[in-house]
């Protein structure tokens, strides 16, 4: 009787769903054949380009805001060239003095009354110009207030504006200024949110018209520390360093005055001043302030341990020297400074920072990000620079949470957060699309051996005693197939064939599979402690993908692959694991195009039926799923059916492949984007799950699903949620940053409650290279 109702049941729930679903079975047309001859790339709908006119100083121009908005309009193209174009407005304090790139459109000369209205009348008839974005520093138009504030209400254009400098506790007059010309703008950003206290506070500007930006950082590839230190001819030394254009609000001479108490316990140490003298000092007082500092090294004794680098660096140099730094020193004298770039940039290079109580200072650096001391106190600073020197432990955390801290302010999330603004006080639609990211193997490669691909990063550095998995290095096979497919790149075969060795070293005489290996080639004990069948899964999957590609590899990789499959074969049924199973499927799926036989058919089959069974045991009208939970790869399940259905040619299976992918995209995909399920705290049927702890694997095998149901079945909302599933590594996630680090090539492992995890390990790289080959074949557009 018990198996009577059990098979009512199950016949039941099939005809439910070939109701449901036989439009979509009906509309595919070969349902015994896997190979889909569907040629169509995917195109997003391409707007017309908003134009956006940066009224700024910039370089040539030696400025701190002129650096900053070269950085920003760099890093929105790289991130929206497809959505937005750039000009600017260069600022000039007199007649033109700069010969500008051809980002610049238009200059301004901010000592000319007439030049503002004539810009404003310019800027209203000029219909390419969408909205206009004003980097604001209130020395800018010094001369010219009453002209630059008429001219915000003589532009008709959405404008806002960038407030560099907030100044707490105006008189009447100054904040009315201000008021003014916040009034006149639609949007108004600062870099901290101290400054943004100030402006509603003080200044009572409403707080809904304001937006907190942090100064953006530059991602770098942290380099080795002592290999920089032998290139700059700092060997075997402690370094401080601070930098910008130098003047006397700097206040170098406070390092200099504890020079001495340093030197005491630290001998070793060198003091780089990097940085021209401000241009407008220059003009005003000449060398006046470089030339006390200079007598100031003399009169202590400090030639040794003092060296100028007079000059304003290239980047790449400069964020070299960053690296190298031991302790960023910060001594500005002025208290109401409200951000520094050179503070944001050191903090981008993981330097512990010692700095004067600048706003954006105390808002940044806490007890495990940095040392604050009090303006002037040379004895503090000693104190605080000998405490980091002889702690190497501390130095190290600090390092650490330093770039933890300053992670979310990358470049490419301030071009996020900016880009959302314009969408904000645009005047028509705006949907910025993200530009699709060149495909870069470099921290692949950097994380694999002669081996495999080691298992885990720190930051982005290979931590070889992690040792290696099968996990690993299967998932890395495919996604070196898939390259090489792509480029027919011949240097990917070193690649495959390492890859492919371990596989085969991981293969034990019964067929089955160890997953864990430790930097000396052992099996762990890992192996006998952990279910391993999702790892056999996995390398079945490998094999039979890269078994299918046989027309485009040398003999040998088929062979040894189909060797070790051979030997994987005869025990595969006795796997019961849901995912195990599902891997399966998939490998089985691609080995049948090639060496397949009815026993591997009726192999996959088995499974199918298997997986069928537990749907229907456990799935109602509200939760269509295999288990009475989602977990981790769960994506891999109904595309797995949709597999067997497309060797077998069965209904049921395609009818459970839509039914439960359909729920699973109900769970993951919401107006906002994709969020997959936390490994924080799976989904129980019933209950909620944790906002965090989302891995970048299962986005990644949910745009591999999306992909393949898409290219059975042509429909079209799989198609739309390719594009969001993979803009999530660009950042339309939960916490709009970025997740694929396009610095160093990998992929950060995972998006926490506040902040994602940077440290980027063999599985959260790989997933990102599967996502990112898979979408390769249906975009147009490229960065």
């Amino acid at each position: 009787m018990k198996n009577e109702k059990n098979t009512d049941q199950f016949n039941a729930g099939n005809n439910r769903l070939t109701e449901l679903f036989q439009p979509e079975v009906s509309a595919y047309r070969k349902t015994t054949s896997k190979k889909v001859p569907h040629k169509a790339r995917l195109v997003e709908h391409v707007n017309e380009l908003t134009e956006i006119l940066v009224i700024t100083s910039y370089p040539p121009r030696e400025c701190g805001i002129a650096t900053y908005s070269e950085d920003l309009i760099t890093a929105l193209k790289k991130k929206f060239s497809t959505s937005f174009s750039f000009k600017v407005c260069a600022l000039e304090a007199g007649p033109k003095s700069h010969r500008y790139n051809n980002d610049v459109s238009c200059i301004l000369d901010t000592t000319d009354a007439q030049e503002f209205a004539k810009l404003a009348h310019e800027i209203n008839q000029n219909e390419q110009i969408k909205i206009v974005l004003i980097q604001h520093e209130f020395g800018f138009y010094r001369t010219r207030e009453k002209e630059f504030i008429e001219f915000l209400f003589d532009v008709k254009k959405p404008i806002s504006i960038v407030f560099h400098s907030v100044l707490p506790h105006p008189d009447e007059i100054f904040r009315a200024k201000v008021r003014m010309i916040a009034y006149n703008c639609k949007s108004v950003i600062v870099m901290t949110h101290h400054a943004s206290q100030i402006l509603v506070e003080d200044y009572a500007i409403p707080a809904h018209k304001i937006s907190v930006i942090p100064h953006g950082t530059h991602l770098v590839a942290h380099l080795d520390k002592d290999t920089l230190k032998d290139k700059y001819a700092l060997k075997g030394r402690k370094v401080l360093t601070t930098f910008g254009l130098l003047s006397s609000g700097k206040s170098i001479e406070t390092t200099l005055h504890a020079l001495p108490d340093i030197i005491k316990t630290s001998p070793e140490v060198m003091f780089l001043i990097i940085g021209k003298t401000h241009p407008e000092v220059l003009k005003n007082e000449g060398e006046k302030y470089r030339e006390m500092l200079e007598s100031t090294v003399i009169k202590l004794g400090l030639q040794e341990h003092v060296r100028f680098i007079n000059s304003f660096l290239a980047l790449p140099a400069l964020l070299e020297y960053l690296q190298l730094t031991d302790v960023y020193l910060f001594t500005t004298n002025d208290p109401n400074q409200a951000v520094s770039g050179t503070f944001a940039y050191a903090m981008s290079c993981a330097c512990p920072i010692i700095s004067t109580p600048i706003p954006h200072a105390k808002e940044v650096l806490t007890e495990d990000t940095g040392i604050i001391f009090d303006f002037k106190n040379s004895q503090q600073l000693a104190l605080g620079v000998n405490r980091l020197f002889n702690d190497d432990a501390l130095r190290k955390n600090i390092s650490l949470n330093t770039l933890q801290k300053i992670i979310s302010t990358a470049w490419e999330n301030s071009a996020l957060a900016h880009a959302k603004v314009f969408e904000k006080i645009s005047t028509h639609k705006i949907t910025p699309q993200y530009n699709l990211p060149a495909i870069d193997l470099s921290h692949l490669v950097k994380m694999t051996t002669q081996v495999g691909i080691i298992q885990f990063a720190k930051i982005n550095q290979p931590d070889l005693s992690s040792g290696y998995t099968l996990d690993d290095n299967a998932r890395a096979l495919i996604a070196m197939c898939m390259h090489y497919e792509l480029t027919a790149d011949h240097n990917d075969l070193v690649y495959l064939q390492t890859y492919l060795n371990f596989i085969k070293r991981c293969q034990l005489p019964s067929g089955r599979f160890e997953n864990y290996v430790d930097k000396n080639l052992n099996f762990t004990q890992q192996n006998r402690e952990t279910n391993l069948d999702d790892a056999n899964g996995r390398a079945i999957w490998a094999l039979g993908f890269i078994i299918s590609k046989e027309p485009l590899f040398p003999a040998r990789f088929i062979i040894q692959a189909n060797a070790i499959m051979l030997v994987a074969l005869p025990q595969l049924e006795e796997i019961h694991s849901t995912r195990a199973m599902a891997f399966i499927i998939k490998g089985l799926y691609y080995y049948q195009d090639v060496f397949g036989t009815e026993a591997t058919k009726r192999t996959i089959e088995k499974m199918a039926n298997r997986m069928v069974q537990m749907y229907k045991h456990e799935s109602s009208e509200k939760w269509e799923w295999f288990e009475s939970y989602l977990t981790y790869a769960n994506s891999i399940l109904p595309e797995a059916l949709l597999n067997a259905w497309l060797i077998t040619g069965k209904k049921t299976y395609i009818e459970v492949a839509l039914a439960s992918f359909r729920f699973l995209l109900s769970q993951t995909f919401s107006e906002k984007g994709i969020k997959v399920i936390s490994n924080k705290k799976w989904l129980l049927r019933g209950k909620g799950t944790d906002n965090f702890g989302e891995q970048p694997i299962e986005v990644s095998y949910t745009l591999m699903a999306l992909s393949k149901f898409y290219d059975a079945l042509e429909t079209h909302e799989y198609r739309e949620k390719m594009l969001t599933t993979f803009n999530w590594f660009l950042g339309k996630n939960r916490l709009h940053q970025i997740i694929y680090n396009p610095c160093t090539g990998g992929c950060y492992d995972g998006l926490e409650e506040h902040n994602v995890n940077l440290n980027q390990g063999a599985e959260s790289t790989v997933s990102y290279l599967l996502a990112r080959l898979t979408i390769e074949r249906y975009y147009t557009s490229y960065e």
